[in-house]
């Protein structure tokens, strides 16, 4: 991701641990200069996820939640009883979700999984940092209440979560799911990020922005 910003830009590293049956791409995100890293998005297999980090050879000192869904919060609480480390996100909105892991999980046949209580929410205007990189936070509705999307200006470079894939955007059919509001959080802060914009999200390849307002039907008509 760091290719293509400028060259005071700080560095970044990324790893993608597909997770859980849904295929979750939980992302390890560090610092090139710190070595510092956090864990966005830790849906299960912990063990998985571990090891990745084992691998990077990096310091974990953050979880971040994009939204509330159990494929992407739960081995939350499991992971931070393995690396002592706070969870931050998603937005309150959510709480819901997070309070029923457990039940929801069961109701797809998944077992191992844990309601995850965050030690801080994220709202509209926060940033988070992991060593050099600051990510700007966006309250993006419609695909679950509490939805944000991690944004570096920086690196030009956000964590989506849900909120718009390559090729498609968030399901809106789940509790809590809006399909305007969903139109409306992409419309209103997503796309005015800028075209040169990379993404990671919650299931399958990556995009930009620009590539996704260009192609994406569900964006046809949007300026």
């Amino acid at each position: 991701m760091s290719e293509e910003t400028s060259p005071e830009a700080p560095k970044a590293g990324a790893s993608i641990i597909p997770v859980t049956p849904f295929q979750q791409n939980c992302t390890l995100l560090w610092c090139e200069a710190t070595k510092k890293a956090a864990v966005i998005d830790p849906g299960g297999d912990v063990l998985d996820i571990l090891n990745a980090v084992k691998q990077a050879g990096v310091k974990v000192e953050h979880i971040w939640l994009t939204h509330g869904h159990v494929d992407h919060v739960g081995g939350a609480a499991e992971l931070r009883d393995h690396l002592k480390v706070p969870i931050t996100g998603p937005h309150i909105a959510d709480k819901f979700l997070l309070d029923n892991v457990v039940e929801t999980a069961r109701n797809y046949g998944l077992t191992g999984l844990r309601d995850v209580t965050p030690d801080n929410w994220l709202n509209e205007g926060d940033t988070v940092s992991v060593g050099e990189l600051t990510f700007d936070l966006l309250h993006c509705p419609g695909h679950s209440p509490g939805s944000m999307v991690f944004f570096s200006k920086a690196l030009k470079f956000a964590i989506m979560g849900d909120v718009l894939f390559n090729g498609s955007i968030g399901r809106t059919d789940l509790p809590g799911g809006d399909h305007a509001t969903l139109l409306a959080s992409i419309r209103d802060k997503v796309l005015p990020l800028g075209d040169d914009v990379g993404f990671i999200c919650g299931h399958g390849a990556g995009s930009t922005i620009g590539h996704e307002r260009r192609t994406n039907p569900f964006l046809n008509g949007m300026a």
